[in-house]
């Protein structure tokens, strides 16, 4: 078992915190998500077979309509253009995601 520093660790925490909020600001303005609404975006483990790792899983929070979760099958610092394009058109056509 490795040894982790608690320096180390809350560098690591800010670096994740930080994609996190960069990559919920160009999901909110993606979406087109007003005042009323709210986002949240996290990484978890995965154990579905043929899952990675880790997967980026947003909520999508619509004032009057029921919380959307949808995944994305990468980390958080690997999600790009294509993957919040993918995420939006699923959004719109209100399909379950994969």
């Amino acid at each position: 078992m490795a040894f982790v520093s608690l320096k180390a660790w809350r560098a690591r925490s800010a670096e994740r915190a930080e994609i996190a909020a960069r990559l919920k600001q160009d999901l909110i303005a993606a979406l087109g998500l007003g005042q009323g609404d709210a986002l949240a975006v996290n990484e978890i483990a995965c154990a579905d077979p043929g899952c990675p790792d880790l997967e980026t899983i947003v909520l999508v929070m619509r004032a009057g309509a029921p919380i959307r979760a949808l995944r994305i099958q990468r980390t958080m610092d690997a999600v790009d253009g294509d993957d919040i394009a993918a995420l939006v058109a699923e959004d719109r056509l209100g399909e379950p995601s994969r």
